[in-house]
């Protein structure tokens, strides 16, 4: 099956915040209950000590990603800006709350093709990249390599059957659990049950993400077309292992030592 260019609800700009806020909420919840990035942990690690980089900047970081709950594996000293093109105002505050002394959230958006020079770090982005068409995802990987910062780009989505079915499977979590996310609101419990537009936003965007993921075969064609690709070394491929069935996808691109 090839790729298909569709439209994610949450990505329309006139989307209300108010559901879109409560859906990427539930994705935080979900990732922090599953930990679906766990298995690639250790690529991760890998490219942060090459490139010696001492802040990761997270892009597209919606409710927070897996961050708040893997911060603490980074080394010393090494600090997580979360941003996003629409900041999640409640996970804003939530990891505020956290009080993390390595972790923060830009209150300003962040345009992850076109990433201010004042961010710099390795640039980081979770279940993300899929939303941006051909053209857009070529844009982030340019502006990357033209600042020279290092980037990893992780999906735990797929275009398969398997992967399609886990959103199904998720909208049952997401009926279970509501009530224990935080913070509890009683808009977010009215609009999961009695007029359940988060539980249909969740299962459109969700297979409409696996429709739109990129294969490893065409994040090679996606880099091969970079300027000044051959600068970086590239990672491509899939990674197993951890509690998701479904392999993560990953791209680590970093500066070359010779280059």
């Amino acid at each position: 099956m090839g790729r298909m260019q569709l439209v994610e609800l949450e990505d329309l700009p006139w989307f209300p915040a108010l559901i879109r806020d409560f859906a990427t909420d539930y994705l935080q919840f979900a990732i922090a209950l599953g930990k679906p990035y766990a298995p690639i942990l250790e690529r991760l690690l890998g490219a942060l000590e090459k490139t010696d980089a001492r802040r990761i900047v997270d892009l597209c970081s919606g409710g927070g990603g897996p961050w708040p709950t893997m911060v603490d594996v980074l080394p010393a000293g090494v600090s997580v800006q979360l941003t996003d093109k629409y900041p999640n105002v409640n996970a804003l505050q939530r990891v505020e709350q956290l009080g993390i002394a390595n972790i923060s959230y830009a209150r300003e958006p962040v345009d992850a093709t076109a990433v201010p020079a004042d961010l710099g770090g390795f640039r980081t982005l979770y279940s993300s990249f899929h939303h941006f068409a051909p053209d857009g995802a070529s844009a982030i990987l340019a502006d990357a390599v033209f600042r020279r910062e290092g980037i990893g780009i992780f999906e735990a989505t797929q275009r398969s059957a398997p992967a399609i079915f886990t959103i199904f499977a998720a909208i049952v979590i997401l009926l279970l659990c509501t009530p224990f996310i935080r913070p509890f609101r009683i808009t977010r419990i009215l609009f999961t049950y009695l007029v359940p537009i988060v539980p249909f936003i969740v299962l459109f965007d969700g297979i409409v993400s696996c429709l739109r993921t990129y294969s490893p075969a065409e994040l090679k064609t996606l880099v091969e077309g970079v300027p000044d690709n051959e600068t970086y070394d590239w990672e491509i491929g899939e990674q197993s292992g951890g509690r998701n069935p479904i392999p993560i996808t990953y791209l680590i691109g970093h500066l070359r030592e010779s280059a």
